[in-house]
């Protein structure tokens, strides 16, 4: 399957914001704490999804799709809290298994997860808050084994904000004896959904949206199965955002949620383009060449490095030169390659990229190479002359519910095909 992608101009209309992906995996993942039937709604149609489907179900619970957006996971207690490599190998995510089957069944066993290849991202965090709080490991190449007689409170300073370190902390500590202390604590939106679904669980955790988590640890009998809705993915949004001001037009972008990104939009103004908060989304707008800036990632609410393939891509269009600094992910430059085949000018030096921006890019064959730089490609494709043909399209659809068809319905050209 492949993406293809004509120059495009004057994107109009309306796009839907689906649900994020990076909070659905981790509300499916704590669904292992408590028996009952979950009913979770606004869940985004992608790859990723059903991979997660697969995994719970191969550990003991039931999930059924009545439509590609309501999802319904039924825990019926007879869960075996071994994972399969197989499975876990396919989805960055099954690492949100760890802390909740910990907690809830005293043992784990879990291959070490895969999906996106950009670089190391080690799970020491995650061991070493465990372990604080009396967890055992046996860790092998491939496999992580743990072990408990009973999680304690206890207080863990994480030396780096890490969404997957306080996800697997946070959700291991809601059965714990006593209380638990997540200091530097992630703060994304993500976090801040998960800690609503685990509240109206039974959970106890005060702190929420801030950096200091406190958890006062319950009974498994507290917790009961609940209706949730998913929080709408800033990332698709900023990517169709991003299409306006490669592409130009006025789009309104349905569900974008301005106070979840608030520092990205900024530097979307500062690059030209209009974004105008409402109450049930964004209003954007682009009418000239994009403006190069320098930019940096940084923990939430600083640039997430999801949205940095799409500012390489934007910068590679605009006018003047702009630099990306990478602070997370130190491998999150290997899409480069692809759009210079494309015709952008990038150098890379260390964890910094300078991109001078050309007037337009050449439509050529090029390879997505993880989720975001893919549909990042896409954008840039907008802004090719000739043809951009997309290939290994299936990492895209683990992460975008119908990047294509939503981007068509704006006036976009851009297809699909086998």
């Amino acid at each position: 399957m492949q993406i293809v992608v004509e120059r495009s101009e004057n994107l109009s209309g309306e796009v839907q914001v689906p649900g994020a992906k990076n909070s659905v995996l981790k509300l499916m993942a704590v669904t292992v704490l408590a028996e009952g039937t979950y009913r979770i709604g606004n869940v985004p149609d992608i790859a990723d999804v059903a991979t997660m489907c697969e995994l719970l179900e191969a550990i003991g619970l039931r999930c059924h799709r009545p439509n590609p957006h309501q999802l319904e996971i039924v825990n019926s207690g007879n869960i075996r809290p071994v994972a399969p490599f197989e499975i876990v190998d396919r989805i960055r995510a099954s690492i949100n298994l760890l802390g909740p089957l910990l907690s809830r069944f005293g043992s784990v066993s879990l291959g070490l997860p895969g999906g996106d290849d950009f670089g190391d991202r080690p799970i020491d965090l995650h061991v070493a808050g465990l372990t604080a709080m009396g967890a055992t490991f046996d860790m092998t190449p491939t496999e992580v084994r743990a072990t408990t007689k009973g999680l304690r409170g206890t207080e863990i300073v994480l030396r780096f904000p890490s969404v997957g370190a306080t996800e697997n902390l946070l959700t291991a500590a809601v059965l714990a004896e006593g209380e638990t202390i997540i200091d530097n604590a992630a703060r994304e939106p993500e976090i801040n959904d998960l800690c609503s679904m685990l509240i109206d669980m039974g959970a106890d955790i005060r702190g929420v949206g801030t950096d200091r988590l406190t958890i006062v640890g319950v009974q498994p009998s507290d917790l009961r199965a609940v209706d949730h809705d998913v929080i709408n993915d800033r990332v698709q949004a900023a990517t169709y955002i991003a299409a306006v001001g490669v592409a130009k037009g006025e789009v309104f972008v349905r569900g974008g949620r301005a106070e979840h990104m608030e520092m990205l939009l900024n530097r979307y103004a500062e690059m030209g383009i209009s974004i105008i908060p409402q109450s049930d989304g964004l209003r954007v707008s682009c009418g000239r060449r994009l403006r190069a800036i320098d930019f940096a990632t940084l923990p939430y609410p600083g640039i997430a490095t999801d949205y940095k393939p799409l500012l390489v891509g934007m910068l590679a269009v605009a006018e003047g030169t702009g630099v990306a600094t990478e602070n997370l992910y130190p491998g999150r430059f290997r899409y480069v390659d692809e759009l210079m085949k494309m015709g952008a000018d990038v150098r890379i030096d260390g964890h910094h990229a300078v991109i001078r921006g050309v007037e337009k890019l050449t439509g050529t064959e090029v390879v997505a190479p993880d989720i975001r730089a893919g549909a990042a490609l896409v954008v840039a494709g907008l802004a090719a002359t000739g043809t951009t043909t997309i290939s290994q399209v299936h990492h895209i659809d683990r992460g975008y519910d119908d990047l294509v068809g939503r981007l068509a319905a704006l006036g976009a050209r851009v297809s699909r095909r086998s």
